[in-house]
């Protein structure tokens, strides 16, 4: 008869990590391809005001947007302390607001969008909460001027504490 014998010091299997790099490959070029760049770097100072009812944008893609505030420190120095608005890249002076800027600003984002959404198009103020509502009424007449009559303002939610409102 023959006698059996457990087999000592062999452990699990290693796991096989060939397909490794495979897959480390595959999430970085998913990554490379879903994901965007920021197209504009914001120059102006920007602190959106709170707000208690704040709802989300549905399609961002039709949401261009205009930012109001003072500039950060090395626009500054070409500009000044003044207010300015930023069109994309583009800075304007909030001093006799240049109507036509605002309009060129508002075709060209316009002629990026499909002709069924043309209509849709959403534009959405960032202003700074120190930032007179004066200049903001001659943005909007700006708009108004344009047909861009869709017009949303940015804001952060309100913060509130338990059982205290501020």
């Amino acid at each position: 008869m023959s006698k059996f014998t457990r087999k000592k010091g062999k452990g699990l299997p290693s796991i096989n990590t060939s397909s490794l790099p495979d897959i480390v490959f595959m999430l970085l070029f998913f990554f490379m391809v879903a994901t965007t760049m920021r197209e504009t770097e914001v120059q102006v100072k920007v602190k959106v005001p709170e707000a208690t009812e704040v709802k989300k944008l549905e399609k961002k893609s039709l949401v261009s947007y205009i930012y109001i505030g003072r500039p950060i420190a090395h626009v500054a120095k070409l500009y000044g302390t003044e207010p300015l608005i930023q069109l994309n890249d583009k800075l304007v002076s909030v001093e006799g607001i240049p109507y036509e800027s605002i309009q060129d600003f508002v075709l060209f984002e316009r002629e990026k969008l499909p002709e069924a959404d043309k209509n849709k198009m959403v534009m959405s103020l960032r202003i700074d909460e120190n930032i007179p509502m004066g200049k903001v009424d001659d943005v909007k007449r700006a708009l108004r001027r344009a047909k861009a009559l869709i017009i949303n303002y940015s804001a952060r939610k309100e913060y509130r504490e338990q059982g205290r409102q501020r």
